[in-house]
């Protein structure tokens, strides 16, 4: 029994991995979008998306106040 439910715990684990990289891309796509994230969280009903989602957006403001007035570098091919 114990064997099962260390396996359950790993399978849990991973499935909760693979659905949080879900919904962080679904709002990093949305910002990329240049969707009102904050409506979006605050519409989201409670739960494990919301959770994620609030957390996600937290970190996409930081790098986003992080990244003010940087430009991207210029991207130069390959040179072989």
């Amino acid at each position: 029994m114990s064997t099962f439910l260390t396996n359950l715990q790993g399978l849990l684990q991973r499935w909760n991995f693979i659905e949080r990289a879900k919904l962080e891309t679904q709002l990093w796509e949305a910002f990329e979008r240049g969707e009102p994230l904050e409506a979006m969280v605050e519409q989201c009903p409670p739960g494990f998306q919301k959770e994620v989602w609030s957390t996600t957006l937290v970190r996409i403001r930081k790098i986003e106040k992080m990244m003010e007035g940087k430009t991207a570098p210029a991207i130069t091919p390959d040179s072989d």
